[in-house]
């Protein structure tokens, strides 16, 4: 038999599989149901061979680059632990900046009405919904499968100020206008070389590129969101690190005024935000 120690060792020694520490870890951790630390405070207790083979499978798709996320079907976003598939977009920690900076756009109390376009897992919205449970938040996607799994999510979570709705961006909403708009949208080129690259390769291509200079889907939401917002309402989106500039200028063009872009803690432009006279 084979004790945990060992095992973890066999998966990351040169002589072996050559994963990272952290994520044969991770995958022993979710498998046992444990957390982390439980695997140093027993690292000799054995382990059934059913076990060990269950494990060194997970551990062989992760060697041929298959996602943490996608393996365990588990990613923590904010305060949030939630359910991913490869329909979805693995949430990242960067994107915390854009739901911090939206929840200081949101009242203290009362109600609010946001709209987070591309919801993908539900990530963003969730995390809103649960930080301002008077708030009422629309979700949408044009993704039915990912819509599934953000429905699941709020289910699990037991988060019901959310109504999920299928369409692509604005599709199905006209007439209705909210306080917020957010949204993490497509925004890498589509001849980016990173897109067959490392867990990109397993991610839907839909929910990651965007055009020429990747900034299609942004134009669309942008151009659009004065149909859609109230007065003094505001649109934060999600973009890439060398797109700030362009963005702002698509804010400025659409009638934003106090227009911003925030950086993440790397200090790289992530979130433009401004707002609707």
């Amino acid at each position: 038999m084979t004790d945990i120690a060992t095992l973890l060792n066999q998966a990351t020694a040169e002589t072996g599989l050559g994963l990272q520490r952290i994520d044969a870890e991770y995958l022993l951790a979710h498998y046992l149901a444990k957390p982390r630390a439980w695997l140093y405070a027993f690292s000799d207790q054995h382990l059934s061979d059913r076990q060990v083979e269950d494990f060194m499978a997970m551990a062989n798709r992760r060697v041929a680059g298959e996602p943490v996320a996608y393996i365990t079907g588990r990613r923590g976003f904010w305060s949030l632990d939630l359910h991913v598939s490869p329909d979805t977009l693995i949430p990242r920690p960067e994107t915390e900046l854009l739901v911090e900076l939206a929840l200081e756009h949101l009242p203290a109390s009362g109600p609010v009405t946001v709209l987070d376009l591309g919801t993908g897992s539900g990530a963003i919205a969730l995390a809103l919904a649960k930080e301002q449970p008077l708030a009422r938040i629309i979700a949408v996607d044009a993704s039915l499968a990912a819509l599934s799994i953000a429905q699941s999510n709020a289910a699990e979570l037991r988060i019901s100020n959310i109504k999920f709705m299928h369409g692509d961006w604005y599709a199905g909403l006209a007439g209705q206008r909210v306080e917020v708009i957010v949204s993490n949208p497509p925004y890498i080129e589509a001849a980016d070389a990173h897109l067959g690259q490392g867990d990109l390769r397993f991610e839907p291509r839909s929910a990651l590129a965007s055009g020429e200079d990747g900034l299609d889907d942004i134009r669309v939401i942008v151009a659009n969101a004065p149909e859609h917002l109230s007065p003094n309402g505001w649109l934060l989106v999600e973009h890439g690190w060398n797109q700030g500039a362009a963005v702002r200028r698509l804010f400025s063009a659409a009638g934003f005024v106090d227009v911003v872009t925030e950086q993440d803690l790397e200090r790289r432009d992530r979130v433009t935000l401004g707002r609707l006279p």
